[in-house]
This record gives structure tokens, sequence and C-alpha cells, in this order.
């Protein structure tokens, strides 16, 4: 007999609820304006969970839409919150374990998984899925998530001008931003680069490196600390 026919009437929550019993879940509402999600995931200890784990995306009517794997989904509950395996944990959607967002500027929201601590000095790491609009289906994309794997943290996203915006940092000085504006059916394309140098504690040393017309254009200025700080605010 199929199970999920057995109980086929209970809500969809329960029924995953009383499946994945062992496992660590966690429920999340409203993490869009179109999707909720349900994590499970494998070991959780001392404040943070981590290991192998699911995303289970559902629609406003919890229509399961699609699962996602990650080889290290790490979590961190809200604090105080009881962890018990098998039970559905409610989990605010602030949590970046899944970052939901149109990264391609096509129109159609897109998904991001956290996958362990591979970015920039051990930061967040993802794997970034875009929706497809022939397969109806989020697809994994190899250049998003290179780009959401290496940087400091995860890549903002600057739908105005259609960039995509990551960090990166090298010692304690040193602070780098990369803009990449979105080709349709091409790609990235790396059109500024930035560095901050903060080595000498009483000027800042910004290099700007911006792609016109094919042709890179580079400036360099240097500020007192204080006023750019001040300015950055």
């Amino acid at each position: 007999m199929n199970i999920l026919n057995s109980y086929k009437h209970l809500p969809v929550f329960l029924l995953l609820g009383s499946l994945c019993f062992g496992q660590y879940q966690f429920e999340v509402k409203n993490i869009s304006k179109k999707y909720n999600a349900i994590i499970h995931v494998e070991n959780c200890n001392d404040g943070q969970c981590g290991g192998k784990g699911t995303v289970e995306l559902y629609d406003n009517n919890n229509s399961k839409v699609q699962s996602f794997v990650s080889d290290n989904l790490v979590l961190n509950p809200e604090q105080g919150q009881k962890l018990i395996p098998g039970k559905l944990i409610p989990l605010a959607n602030d949590q970046r374990s899944v970052i939901i967002d149109d990264f391609n500027f096509d129109g159609t929201e897109d998904v991001a998984i956290r996958n362990g601590n591979m970015g920039n000095y051990s930061s967040a790491s993802y794997d970034v899925y875009v929706f497809n609009t022939t397969r109806l289906a989020f697809v994994k994309s190899e250049e998003l998530t290179d780009l959401g794997s290496s940087g400091f943290h995860f890549f903002e996203t600057d739908a105005k001008r259609k960039r995509l915006i990551s960090y990166g940092k090298s010692g304690c000085c040193r602070i780098f931003t990369t803009e990449y504006a979105v080709i349709p059916n091409k790609g990235l394309d790396r059109v500024l680069e930035k560095e901050e140098d903060m080595t000498n504690e009483d000027q800042i040393k910004v290099i700007t490196k911006e792609k016109i017309n094919n042709k890179w254009i580079t400036k360099t200025k240097v500020y007192p600390a204080d006023q750019y700080n001040k300015n950055k605010k």
C-alpha cells in the first residue's frame, strides 16, 4: 500500500513530519510573496544546524513546487528555540539558509540554497537555481553558483541597474567590490572593480576600474579616512 495514498487527506506539513521523523524540520512561511518552505536538516548542535539537508518549496496553495538538496545546509535557529527531531519548528523568514530573489532580472523569482561555508574567509556559500520558463522548473546556474560561493557572503542585486554586486576582503584593510551586468541569454559581464585600501589608518586609497565601451578605465583617488567613512554612512 502506498503510504502517501493512505494519508492523502492529512495536511502536507503533518505528513512530512511523520515521514521525516529523526531529522530536524523547520517551516519558513512567506519566504517570498509566492513561496513557503520546509527545511529538513540532518544535525543540530549548540544552536546551529548543518549537514545534509533538503528544502521543499511550496506555493501559497500548499502545493509542492520543487525540492533542493544541499550537502551542508547550514542553518541558525532562533535563540532559545527547543529543537526536537521530527517536530516542525517555525523559523523567521529573515534566515539566510534560503534566499529568494530575481537574480537574473527576467521577472521571475529564483532560489539560492545555503551549501556550507566555502565563500571568502569561510563565509556563507550558496547553490543558485534560476527559474526556467520552458521547463517550468528551477535549474542550477553554475555561473551564479560560482558567484554565490566565492565572495564575502551572498551577492547583492540591483534591479534598477540590472547588476549583481559581490564583495570580498583581504586581511584587515582591503575591501573589494565587483559588479556584474546580467546579459540576457549570455550571462554575466564583469563591468566594475573597486578596491578600498585602508592600510594607512589616516587615508583610504580607492582604485576603481570600470568597463566603458568595452575598454577598462582606471581611476585612483586618495581620501582622508574620516571624510571617506563619513560619506559612506
